[in-house]
């Protein structure tokens, strides 16, 4: 267990700070926007701490990342095209958690590009930039990979998550 890491866990500030309810809307407004134009859903989190048995376990942010695709039935779309932004302010970390339908279709540099242009917008606490440019750019990514397919259906909420 890394003691500084725990202490910037414990002692960060709530998601809220960084992400007050008008980006929120914001982002939910570019998810809307950018699902028209392809197949996917995108599903966007915001956690400001690990729980607890994350820190104390030694758990990696991916484990808890996936766990919250779990946890939001990212996976629960007819096509398996759901995919996950998930941003952790304790670490200043992003992952990317897409479905299976996604995962075969986008080649796997793609999602490096989305977190390095993110996180360098979080470096400089540009938290709204930062993540409107990584829907922006997930979208993008989804209507190049995935063309909007017959019936299409919103099938997850677009509302923004904090954890």
């Amino acid at each position: 267990m890394d003691p500084m890491r725990w202490l910037r866990h414990w002692f960060h500030a709530p998601a809220s700070r960084a992400f007050p309810p008008a980006t929120m809307q914001r982002i939910q407004d570019a998810i809307a926007a950018g699902e028209v134009k392809h197949d996917g859903e995108v599903c966007f989190a915001v956690e400001a701490r690990l729980p607890a048995r994350y820190l104390i376990g030694g758990r990696r942010v991916r484990a808890r990342a996936e766990g919250v695709f779990a946890d939001l039935k990212v996976w629960d779309t007819e096509r398996r095209t759901g995919v996950l932004i998930y941003v952790l302010l304790g670490d200043c970390t992003i992952e990317i958690v897409p479905d299976r339908g996604v995962a075969a279709r986008v080649p796997d540099g793609s999602w490096a590009k989305i977190i390095a242009q993110m996180a360098g917008q979080f470096r400089q606490e540009q938290w709204e930039e930062g993540a409107l440019a990584g829907v922006v750019a997930m979208n993008d990514l989804l209507e190049s990979y995935l063309p909007p397919g017959p019936g299409r259906r919103e099938e997850i909420s677009n509302v923004p998550v904090v954890l």
